[in-house]
């Protein structure tokens, strides 16, 4: 089935099919794009209405999803149980003909067929291409499998701008969301995270919003890595408008995602369902800052109950801010710091680990058993002989001796009239142990 992402002629060009070429122009009655809304129009029945269309059958099942984009709100279940049941031309046909499709109530009926009776998927594929983007449909090469765990909320469509494979792109990638309102610290983090997942090759999925999506999406560009952001508005439409340029770079060097068909405009509903879907598409979602009701968490939890792993960067206790992802980790999230241990969650399980955590070695460190225990037996304050040393270590006096000239040499130690004391340094007017 030849995709609008791709030429009939040349599967491997990204350019677009003849039949959509020409949608950009005026509608010519005799022309494929009007031969395209005689396909939609007879709910797919009028075979000669698709003449020199290529494959038919796709055609109308594209067709048909691009309009339920408009039909339908996204994560919509009884449209999603429809197509699944149904099959997309019928769940159609019953959406503009006004009859009630199993689970929809009469208002919900009655809002299908006003949005049918508007909607003209050939004009939303045609400002699609205009502005760069494909329409990836269930069943296309480039359509990432793991949207299906969404079961009935799954989309009936990504519209994809940008020229990377979205399939390809999501099989390695890792969810990054948090406050938009966030501190510095959740910004200093967002961006540690961003930068150094992307430079370990994964790509980087967020929101394209303010805060910490802004900053996450800003430092895996800088760091010349992939970002996908997935936005609650149509492709084409810069939200917010002040991260314009922002998405605008996303879609050069990355890819946009979104469910609504182009010109669309986000509502807090859709910026809550778009969050299943960062959710879904991603091995794993880290939450950088959250208050107690964020979209941030309602993406981690859709996550975990998809199976995906969860991960938050703890933050201080006294601010609002971290309140929910500490209770994220209360209900067992994994505890992240940095992106090598993020790796170490989503990536192979016995290869991408994280670099064991220590302290620094001090000097003290380095001694053997018996060395050390004399260390440990010479007083703080004050200063013994190696008979008092040698009781407290449990040793004889000749072996303590023996490691007290050893500790001398290597300047643990030092002998004043027959006694023994810790050598003291000074640095910046304080007094220290040499140990």
């Amino acid at each position: 089935m030849p995709g609008l992402d791709r030429d009939p002629r040349d599967p491997s060009a990204p350019s677009q099919p003849m039949a959509l070429s020409a949608l950009s122009g005026p509608p010519d009655p005799d022309g494929p794009a009007e031969a395209m809304r005689r396909v939609y129009r007879s709910g797919g029945e009028s075979g000669t209405a698709a003449a020199g269309l290529g494959e038919c059958t796709g055609w109308q099942e594209r067709l048909a999803r691009a309009a339920l984009t408009r039909i339908a709100d996204p994560g919509d279940e009884v449209m999603g149980r429809a197509v699944r049941d149904r099959g997309v031309q019928a769940a159609l046909r019953a959406a503009c003909g006004g009859r009630a499709l199993p689970g929809a109530s009469p208002r919900r009926t009655a809002s299908y067929a006003r949005r049918a009776a508007r909607a003209d998927p050939v004009a939303d594929l045609a400002a699609a291409h205009r502005a760069g983007a494909r329409f990836v449909c269930p069943g296309d090469g480039d359509w990432p499998g793991q949207l299906d765990d969404l079961g009935p909320q799954r989309p009936l469509g990504l519209w994809v701008r940008g020229r990377p494979s979205l399939r390809l792109w999501a099989l390695r990638s890792v969810a990054v969301v948090g406050a938009r309102a966030c501190t510095d610290y959740g910004a200093h983090m967002a961006a540690r995270l961003g930068a150094d997942l992307a430079r370990a090759g994964w790509v980087v999925v967020s929101g394209a919003a303010y805060g910490v999506d802004g900053v996450v999406h800003r430092s895996a560009l800088a760091a010349g890595g992939a970002t996908i952001g997935v936005v609650a508005s149509g492709v084409d439409v810069a939200y917010p408008p002040g991260n314009a340029e922002l998405i605008g770079r996303i879609a050069e060097c990355g890819l946009l995602v979104g469910e609504l068909p182009p010109g669309e405009h986000p509502t807090r509903s859709r910026f809550v369902l778009r969050n299943r879907v960062i959710a879904a598409l991603t091995r794993g979602t880290v939450v950088v800052e959250a208050r107690y009701r964020s979209g941030s968490l309602i993406t981690a939890r859709r996550a975990a109950a998809m199976g995906r792993i969860t991960m938050g960067v703890p933050g201080p206790c006294t601010s609002g801010l971290s309140e929910g992802v500490h209770e994220l980790l209360r209900g067992g999230a994994a505890v992240v710091t940095d992106a090598a241990e993020v790796v170490e969650l989503i990536g192979e399980i016995g290869t991408d680990l994280a670099p064991p955590r220590r302290g620094p070695v001090l000097p003290r460190d380095l001694l053997g058993p018996a060395a050390a225990r004399v260390l440990e037996a010479v007083p703080g304050r004050g200063a013994a002989d190696e008979r008092q040393i040698a009781d407290a270590a449990g040793s004889t006096c000749d072996d303590t001796l023996s490691r007290l000239y050893e500790l001398q040499a290597l300047g643990f130690v030092e002998r004043h009239d027959g006694r023994w004391q810790l050598v003291r340094t000074r640095r910046g007017g304080g007094t220290r142990h040499a140990c």
